[in-house]
């Protein structure tokens, strides 16, 4: 009995600390959208270009990789989730260099300028990203490749009031 008590005791303390670590993830739910409220931006880690070494990429790869990193930013128009056509281009080319690695993610961020409540900002963004990531998936992407993320107002690019301080916010970034 005594067996009985220790064993049953110990399976509880191993489910009580399963339970607390699986509380600090981020849940993805069916079609990638993430609960950005539980994640912990602390233990996030920061990608940089080394991180693309880890890769299989030729040299021209790499090196059209690392531009494709430097022009990575679809900017919207107020209260919108259309893609302007200026920024189909773009979205072409990561388009294409995804198709042609497919062991390469992306993480697309949908971001609002500072008008409007936090609630509605959030799902801005979120169709912000949601229609880059609908428009790259037309484009032949894996879905698999691609997660998004709404930041909302959270992560402005420009403080300022000004209109074209808000323009700058409106935005949805891919993240490599």
């Amino acid at each position: 009995m005594k067996k009985l008590i220790m064993l049953f005791a110990s399976v509880m303390a191993l489910s009580t600390l399963t339970a607390c670590d699986s509380t600090n993830s981020a849940r993805i739910e069916e079609g990638g959208d993430i609960d950005s409220s539980l994640i912990d931006d602390s233990s996030m880690v920061t990608v940089d270009s080394a991180y693309s070494d880890n890769y299989n990429l030729s040299a021209a790869d790499r090196q059209k990789f690392e531009a494709l990193k430097q022009d990575n930013i679809i900017y919207f128009a107020y209260d919108s989730d259309r893609i302007a056509p200026q920024y189909e281009g773009l979205i072409q080319s990561h388009a294409a260099f995804l198709r042609n690695h497919p062991e390469i993610t992306v993480i697309i961020e949908g971001h609002t300028d500072e008008r409007g409540t936090p609630e509605y900002n959030v799902a801005l963004g979120e169709r912000r990203a949601k229609s880059v990531a609908l428009y790259m998936q037309n484009l032949g992407v894996a879905a698999t490749q691609m997660s998004i993320v709404s930041y909302g107002e959270e992560k402005p690019l420009d403080l300022g009031i000004t209109e074209e301080s808000f323009a700058k916010n409106r935005r949805a970034v891919l993240s490599y």
